[in-house]
Order: structure tokens, then C-alpha cells, then sequence
């Protein structure tokens, strides 16, 4: 089975910067998509950004322009660099994996398989 392990959470003041890494192991698929989704308490569970195989990439409005992910192929790690931090950004990070060409949309329930999650908390 697919198995994803996020690092790099933790607390930063607003306008700081943290990098998340999704380490993924356990499969034998060419093609796929990884994606970032958070989710705070009393909030949907939402996609802040997804990758595939071969670069193409998604970014919630929110996210753009401020949040970069991308995919290391050879490790098999995504990560998601987040400059210009805001207190909306706090939340617990996920990262999430599906097999295909493309990533599909937002919804939570199109990725397969999970990671446990990092939590990135944003004070001020």
C-alpha cells in the first residue's frame, strides 16, 4: 500500500515561512498526482495545492502566489514551500496521493490514499 509521512510543520509568526516534505513509498505507479489539502477546526477539508508526475500544478486562490509545491520523482517527496505566512493559514496539512495522468479536483474524496498530517500553526 501506498504510505505518505508529511514533516515540517510546526508554529512561525505571520510572514514567516515553513517547507512541508511528503515522503511517499510503497508503490509501483509512473504517473500520478500529489496534492496538499488542510483543514481547521469547524472547516471543510480543502486543497491548497496538487502536482503531477510531470509538473503540471493546481493552487487554491488563496494559496497562489505565496505557497510552491513541487515533486521530487526520483524521492518520491512533495513539498510545499509557504512564504508570507497568515494566522488563516494555520491548520493541520495533509498531503494525499492518486494514481492518473492528472490530478483531479479538490475533493477530498478523489485521493486514495494519506498522509497523518503536520500541523502548521501561524500566530499573530
Amino acid at each position: 500500500q501506498v504510505q505518505l509521512v508529511e514533516s515540517g510543520g510546526g508554529s512561525v509568526q505571520a510572514g514567516g515561512s515553513l517547507r512541508l516534505s511528503c515522503a511517499a513509498s510503497g508503490f509501483t505507479y509512473s504517473r500520478y498526482c500529489m496534492a496538499w489539502f488542510r483543514q481547521s477546526p469547524g472547516k471543510e477539508r480543502e486543497r491548497v495545492a496538487a502536482i503531477t508526475t510531470d509538473g503540471r500544478t493546481r493552487y487554491e486562490d488563496s494559496a497562489k502566489g505565496r505557497f510552491t509545491i513541487s515533486l521530487d520523482n526520483a524521492k518520491n517527496t512533495l513539498y510545499l514551500q509557504m512564504i508570507s505566512l497568515k494566522p488563516e493559514d494555520t491548520a493541520m496539512y495533509y498531503c494525499a496521493f492518486t494514481s492518473g495522468w492528472s490530478c483531479p479536483g479538490g475533493y477530498w474524496g478523489d485521493y486514495n490514499y494519506w498522509g497523518q498530517g503536520t500541523q502548521v500553526t501561524v500566530s499573530s
